[in-house]
């Protein structure tokens, strides 16, 4: 009746609207674009035609890697 299935493994991951983005990393809205020029935020996915929002695990990512940078 119910299949095995690993957990965590199939759950849809969290994705992170602009306005989030900025909550999250402290940046504004510019200087999240500008360090996307740069390669040095990751690029969001496209959700619709016009909506776009970043993953969370990219957004963590990015931020760890700030962290240790730092230290």
């Amino acid at each position: 009746m119910f299949r095995n299935v690993q957990r965590g493994a199939n759950m849809a991951q969290r994705i992170y609207r602009r306005r989030e983005v900025e909550s999250v990393t402290g940046l504004s809205r510019s200087t999240i674009y500008d360090l996307m020029s740069k390669g040095l935020f990751p690029r969001p996915v496209k959700l619709t035609g016009k909506a776009v929002g970043w993953p969370e695990k990219a957004v963590t990512q990015w931020l760890n890697s700030r962290e240790q940078t730092a230290a």
